[in-house]
């Protein structure tokens, strides 16, 4: 009897468990394999703080693409009209007195010019292979036959093969998950014949806001290549651009030559001398500390344990069992974009738009991004991941303090776009947003949920503090209407309403709500009284904006839905990022419709898409949330290694907001009922390990 008992206790058990995932399985199936170069799409092998881009060969060999890092960081030289610690910053008229924004000063062209520009991401370097064709000429892309190239997900490796004149060549790539160095093993009869060296190459940085292949090849007398040995199978490259430093450590297994460059050139020549098989080790180092480089097979293990522990960290999801025929591309973008995020985003600072590809707004990060671009990690139970990116919080804490006293306000004001150090870009639109504000709260909150402890208590509460403080002392009280507002000048979401007469936007009113609301929340934990200034405010801040029957993006908006029905549909988001503090469910069911007829969405961003599958979710409209994040938009689409359409190519902005809509969907949010709340009946999804959102 006691038998029986037992094994109808096992069969209850195993009965209530949900499936384990196959989580390898899912992974390999969208294995990413193509046969040519795509000159705006490299594959690239990463450890979150550094990236290397590689064409077809795996190499840097016939497209200049980009070798990226989270601390290489540059500023071009000051002259004596550009000294920054003069600039004033533009005296504004705000609520009746005089506030010096950071707007470009025309009294100061110089300085708002070199503000804006530096500092700037560079390029740390080319690698490529040199091919030669038995007549001696050095071979061409055309030259190449019976290419493919296939990045392995699960283990973090991409295998190049083609033939020069017959001749196969193997080169398999891989980057290490603590060094930011890459290994290149290559195999091929040519090697013996001195047909297939490599080549190393480096540029200065450019002066584009805006730059594909990073750095100018054109301006060798800027800067130094000094090439030093340290022993047979080792070298050294010590680089110096102006006062930027930073090392290339080279490690080889067989004997090889460096040829140093012809004057005019910083391309060096590596010639090996091999009997078929050849690697090479590259590590990029800030400092000229000694490191030791692991052997390639040592790299490898240590590279495919790294991956193998990811992918098995956090939550999954498999899709494969659902009846709707899109599962599977809505899976591929799934795992192409945790693959992605990884190898992008993991690291020092928050990161830019374009991650480690290539650089834009001269590869700075954006405030009101970080929350694209990191709160995925937070609900797929991976928060460690997102630990450094918003510790930049705490690190900005004491100048954000300055720059909210400087301009008359308590507490702490964010800057909107910055490098590794905290300074504003001159800029009308970095000086009046908003909405990047309340952030710092979201993610403590997010933590503490998390991790409701008295440490998490003390590690956020100065930053949630500081930041409601400046968010009570930011509106202004309308003595007529009796309310507090949120005045011109301001930019919303969409930044495309006139900044001195947008008044009261919904979105930020929103979050205004939900930030100050949560604050006095954490007093409450912290055993302490709730703010009167705070409370003042939450009791007569303004409320949405509402006009026929629908929300409105700003207060008196003119012509809204034929004039302004373009950029970030960022109505969405009071109910779709955020819980809804404030929001009417059934006008904002109307607004949601209104949105999706009357919205241009030829002329949105990646994560508006994701932003509108949150709030269709939460609305109990699970078919219009996965109609959403596989819309048919040319601002939207995920290519053959899933980087993303959706502002400056790639915009990791579409990939973090896919994530994180996909979260929400599959496990919940506080008030939602059911397994799977936002995906339809026909889609049978298998999860583990999600988080609840807000």
């Amino acid at each position: 009897m006691k038998k029986l008992f037992y094994y109808m206790m096992v069969a209850c058990l195993l009965c209530s468990c949900r499936p384990v995932i196959d989580r390898e399985s899912v992974v390999a199936r969208h294995r990413i394999v193509t046969t040519e170069t795509d000159p705006h799409s490299p594959a690239q092998v990463g450890n979150g703080r550094f990236a290397f881009c590689m064409d077809i060969t795996g190499l840097q060999t016939f497209v200049p693409f980009n070798t990226l890092s989270q601390w290489g960081w540059h500023s071009f030289p000051q002259d004596e009209k550009a000294r920054t610690q003069e600039y004033r910053g533009v005296g504004v008229a705000v609520g009746g007195r005089e506030v010096p924004l950071e707007f470009p000063d025309d009294e100061q062209p110089e300085i708002s010019a070199w503000l804006s520009g530096n500092p700037h991401r560079f390029n740390l370097g080319r690698l490529g292979l040199r091919l030669l064709k038995a007549d001696g000429r050095e071979a061409v892309e055309s030259d190449l036959k019976d290419t493919r190239q296939e990045v392995d997900l699960w283990t973090g490796v991409v295998i190049s093969r083609f033939t020069l004149e017959g001749v196969l060549v193997t080169v398999e790539t891989v980057c290490d998950p603590e060094l930011d160095a890459i290994g290149v093993e290559v195999r091929s009869l040519l090697l013996e014949k001195g047909r297939l060296q490599f080549f190393m190459d480096f540029p200065y940085p450019d002066r584009k806001d805006i730059s594909e292949y990073a750095g100018d090849y054109t301006c060798p007398g800027r800067h130094i290549s000094r090439l030093e040995s340290d022993g047979a199978m080792s070298a050294c490259i010590r680089r110096q651009i102006d006062d930027t430093r930073y090392d290339v450590r080279l490690q080889w297994s067989d004997s090889m030559c460096i040829v140093a460059p012809v004057a005019g050139s910083h391309r060096f020549r590596l010639e090996p001398d091999s009997k078929g098989c050849f690697s090479l080790l590259c590590a990029y180092m800030s400092d000229a500390g000694q490191v030791v480089l692991p052997g390639m097979k040592e790299m490898k293990v240590r590279n495919a344990e790294a991956w193998r522990n990811y992918w098995l960290s956090g939550a999954a999801i498999d899709l494969s069992q659902s009846e709707d025929v899109r599962w599977k591309e809505l899976e591929r973008r799934i795992v192409l974009s945790q693959y992605l995020m990884r190898m992008n985003e993991v690291g020092l600072w928050p990161p830019q738009e374009s991650g480690l590809v290539n650089n834009s707004w001269f590869g700075r990060f954006h405030f009101e991004m970080i929350w694209w671009h990191e709160l995925h990690y937070l609900l797929w139970n991976r928060a460690e991941l997102a630990e450094e990116a918003i510790d930049v919080y705490r690190k900005f804490l004491p100048t954000s303090r300055l720059r909210a006293e400087k301009q008359g306000y308590r507490g702490a004001r964010w800057p909107k776009c910055t490098g590794d150090i905290d300074r504003e870009w001159p800029h009308f639109i970095h000086a009046t947003l908003i909405w990047q504000q309340p952030h710092p709260i979201y993610f403590a909150e997010e933590e503490y949920r998390l991790h409701p402890t008295q440490e998490m208590l003390d590690k956020w509460r100065g930053i949630v503090f500081a930041t409601a403080d400046y968010m009570s002392d930011y509106v202004r009280y309308d003595s007529i209407s009796q309310r507090y507002v949120l005045g011109a000048p301001l930019c919303l979401v969409s930044e495309n309403t006139p900044v001195f007469d947008t008044s009261n936007p919904a979105f930020e009113l929103a979050y205004w709500r939900y930030g100050l609301q949560t604050a006095q929340t954490w007093r409450e934990r912290c055993g302490l009284p709730r703010e009167k200034q705070w409370e003042d405010v939450l009791e007569q801040l303004s409320p949405l904006p509402v006009e026929d029957g629908v929300y409105i993006t700003y207060e008196g908006i003119p012509d809204m839905w034929t004039r302004y029905n373009f950029e970030h549909p960022a109505l969405a988001g009071i109910f779709g990022m955020l819980p809804g503090d404030g929001v009417d469910k059934e006008i904002f069911g109307a607004t949601l419709d209104k949105i999706l007829t009357s919205w241009q969405f030829d002329r949105v961003w990646g994560w508006d898409f994701s932003m509108l599958a949150m709030a269709a979710a939460r609305c109990h409209r699970p078919e219009d949330a996965v109609d959403l994040l596989l819309y048919d938009s040319e601002n939207f689409r995920f290519d053959a290694h899933g980087l993303a359409t959706g502002g400056p190519f790639p915009y990791f902005p579409s990939n973090g907001g896919l994530l994180t809509a996909v979260a929400m969907m599959a496990g919940g949010w506080e008030g939602a009922s059911g397994i799977t709340p936002g995906f339809p009946k026909g889609w049978n999804v298998k999860t583990e390990g999600f988080r609840k959102m807000q």
